[in-house]
């Protein structure tokens, strides 16, 4: 499972910080951050899910209300949102 978030989408409600660990609070640029992500387009950060947190990984994007949480399945598949 892979996650995709669009950091300029980003609106800096905090909620995926709450769902998942591997997002965490950027005060200064009033953004989460994804962490241990490449960046793959200018502002667009990637990065595989371990196994134990693939349900973190979906509620983070369901909770986002700007949809900037992208879940993708093991062969590319858009799952959430």
């Amino acid at each position: 499972m892979r996650v995709e978030y669009d950091y300029d989408t980003c609106i800096g409600m905090f909620q995926c910080v709450a769902e998942w660990d591997a997002f965490e609070r950027d005060e200064d640029a009033g953004k989460a951050v994804l962490a241990d992500s490449e960046e793959t387009e200018s502002d667009v950060f990637v990065r595989e899910v371990p196994d134990d947190a693939e349900l973190d990984a979906k509620f983070a994007a369901r909770s986002c209300p700007v949809d900037a949480i992208t879940i993708y399945d093991e062969d590319g598949e858009q799952l959430i949102p």
